[in-house]
C-alpha cells in the first residue's frame, strides 16, 4: 500500500534527478568535442582541470544508460551514455588490456593504478548501454572485459602488485563489493555462469572473512583467512563502504530468495549505521571512518561527512523498509534523507557539496574532481525512486 510518506520522497528523487543532477552534467561535464565526461567541475560547473576520471567514464556512462532504462527514454541520455563507451575504448585501456586512472581531455594515459575499478566501471557501463541501446556487441564487450578483471584478480602479482612488502598479507573489503555490483549488471545481458560464480565467492568471502561479530561490524582490511589485523590500517570501518555492501546484500538476497543472507544484510546495516550515525555532532550524518577499537583513526579525512555515504544510506534504508516493513528503517531514512538534503544540496546551483566537516559546514564548494562526478548521488536518486514506486 502507497503511503504519503514514501510517495513524498519518491516524487522528490525523481525532480531531483530530471530537473537538477543530470541536467547540470550534461551541460557542464558532457564531452561534445571529444566524447566522454568531465567531472572537474567548480560549483557553478566551471570547468577546473580537464583531467578525465577513467573511473567516471564507465560510472557516467553506465548512469546515463541506467536512467535512460528506468526513469526516461531520453535519447540526450543515451547519446551520453554511448559517447562514454567508445571513448573509454578508443583511449582508456593499454595494450595489454589494463585501464588508465586518469587520461586527458583528449584520451591519452596520464596514470594507472594498481586497482581494477576503472575496468569495473567500464564493464558496467558497457552492459547497461546493450541493454539500452540494443546493441548486444557492447554485451559481449561488458562480458570479455570481465574476464579480463577475473584474470587479473586471479594473478594480482603480475597485474596488481601490492602496495606493500610481502611481509604484509591481507585483503581488502572494497574489490570484493564491488564485483558483486558488477556481476549483477552484467546479469541483465548474460547468463554466463562466471557471473553467478562470482557473486557466491564475494558473497562468501564477505560474510567468512570481514564481518567481526566481536566488534559488531564489517572491516574494511582483513588477513587472507579473515584474520583481525590489530593496527590502525587493520582496525578500519569504514561505515559508508558497509552500508552500501549491505543493499548490494539484499539485491542477491531477493535475486535469489535467501532469507539467511537477508538477515546478514540487514545486521551489516544495522552495525553500520550505529558506528556511522553521528549523535554527537553536526545533527547526524555519516561519519567517514571509525576505529573498532574506538581508538583515533589515521585517515586525515575520518571526521568528514562525504557525499556517497548519505546516498547510500538512503537507499540501503528504503530498501531495508521495503523488504522488512520494520519502521526503525524508515525512521533512518527520514534522519538521513532530511539531513543531506538540508547539508548537501546547494541552494544556488543544482548540485550537490561532496565535503562536509563533521558539523555539516561545507568544506569546499566544488561539485567534481577525480573521485566526485555523476554517480553516486544520480545512483541514488534512481534506484531509490525504484524502490519506493510502490511504497
Amino acid at each position: 500500500m502507497k503511503t504519503a510518506y514514501w510517495q513524498k520522497w519518491n516524487k522528490t528523487y525523481r525532480n531531483e534527478l530530471v530537473k537538477n543532477i543530470l541536467p547540470f552534467w550534461m551541460k557542464h561535464g558532457f564531452d561534445r568535442v571529444n566524447g566522454g565526461v568531465y567531472t572537474c567541475l567548480d560549483r557553478d560547473g566551471s570547468l577546473m582541470d580537464s583531467t578525465k576520471s577513467v573511473w567516471f567514464q564507465g560510472r557516467f556512462g553506465w548512469m546515463t544508460a541506467y536512467a535512460y532504462n528506468h526513469v526516461e527514454k531520453n535519447p540526450e541520455w543515451l547519446a551520453a551514455s554511448k559517447s562514454c563507451c567508445e571513448f573509454l575504448e578508443a583511449h582508456c585501456f593499454d595494450k595489454s588490456g589494463r585501464a588508465y586512472f586518469e587520461v586527458t581531455a583528449e584520451g591519452v594515459g596520464l596514470r594507472k593504478r594498481r586497482y581494477v575499478f576503472s575496468e569495473c566501471f567500464a564493464a558496467i557501463a558497457y552492459a547497461e548501454y546493450a541493454l539500452a541501446s540494443g546493441d548486444k556487441a557492447w554485451g559481449r564487450k561488458a562480458l570479455a572485459l570481465f574476464r579480463r578483471i577475473r584474470r587479473f584478480t586471479a594473478n594480482p602479482a603480475k597485474w596488481m602488485p601490492s602496495k606493500y612488502e610481502p611481509t604484509v598479507v591481507a585483503q581488502g573489503h572494497s574489490l570484493t563489493m564491488i564485483l558483486i555490483n558488477v556481476a549483477n549488471v552484467l546479469k541483465q545481458i548474460s547468463d554466463d555462469p562466471i557471473l553467478d560464480e562470482q557473486i557466491t565467492e564475494s558473497v562468501a568471502k564477505l560474510t567468512k572473512y570481514f564481518i567481526h561479530p566481536e566488534f559488531k561490524a564489517l572491516l574494511e582490511t582483513v588477513g587472507p583467512n579473515g584474520e583481525f589485523i590489530d593496527t590502525l590500517a587493520g582496525r578500519v570501518i569504514n561505515p559508508g563502504h558497509c552500508i552500501e555492501t549491505s543493499w548490494f546484500l539484499m539485491d542477491v538476497a531477493v535475486a535469489r530468495k535467501d532469507d539467511k543472507l537477508l538477515k546478514t544484510a540487514l545486521q551489516i546495516l544495522d552495525w553500520s549505521w550505529a558506528w556511522g550515525w553521528d549523535k554527537k555532532c553536526g545533527g547526524g550524518g555519516i561519519i567517514s571512518f571509525r576505529d573498532c577499537r574506538n581508538l583515533p583513526p589515521q585517515c586525515y579525512e575520518q571526521d568528514m561527512k562525504f557525499w556517497w555515504p548519505q546516498c547510500e544510506t538512503i537507499i540501503a534504508t528504503a530498501y531495508a523498509y521495503k523488504l522488512t516493513g520494520d519502521k526503525k528503517y524508515q525512521r533512518w531514512h527520514k534522519l538521513v534523507s532530511d539531513w543531506a538534503w538540508a547539508h548537501l544540496k546547494d541552494r544556488k546551483y543544482p548540485e550537490w557539496y561532496g565535503y562536509l566537516h563533521r558539523d555539516g559546514t561545507v568544506a569546499q564548494p566544488a561539485k567534481g574532481n577525480i573521485f566526485k562526478g555523476p554517480f553516486h548521488i544520480p545512483r541514488m536518486l534512481v534506484k531509490a525512486g525504484l524502490l519506493t514506486q510502490d511504497m
